[in-house]
């Protein structure tokens, strides 16, 4: 049975592909800043070392590219803007998966040096007792 509602793969026009790569690059490099404003759906993109940012308005499907030379703010295909912000989202997800695997592990590291800590000071604790202990007397056991 076929699907309806599936999409057929959009075509992307030259600018549209231009705009994808340029975002998808921006992604790509770790210094690139990604910010979110969910309930105005608005997505930043910036990379201060490439003097470059991308402002997504997901509401009016406007794209705006600036860096030192030129600026641009265009509408572009609800489609076309929905592939960009998925790609922007996923990248933001990856990033937040890093740092909680990041925070996560650092945790576990903790908790280990903690729980070593703590058996080595109740292992120092157990000979300190035995040293302090008397022997047990030898001989006959008596009931109670």
């Amino acid at each position: 049975m076929f699907n309806l509602f599936k999409r057929k793969p959009k075509v992307y026009s030259k600018i549209e592909n231009h705009i994808f790569g340029i975002i998808t690059e921006l992604l790509k490099v770790s210094s690139t800043d990604i910010n979110v404003d969910e309930l105005g759906g608005k997505y930043y993109l910036s990379n201060e070392e490439q003097h470059f940012k991308v402002t997504i308005l997901s509401n009016d499907y406007v794209i705006r590219l600036t860096n030192t030379r030129d600026s641009v703010a265009e509408k572009y295909d609800k489609f076309f803007v929905e592939d960009v912000l998925k790609a922007v989202k996923e990248e933001k997800h990856r990033r937040m998966e890093l740092v909680y695997d990041s925070i996560t592990n650092s945790i576990e590291k903790m908790a280990e040096r903690l729980h070593n800590t703590l058996i080595e000071s109740n292992g120092q604790e157990t000979q300190k007792i035995r040293h302090l202990d008397p022997k047990p007397i030898k001989g006959k056991r008596v009931n109670f």
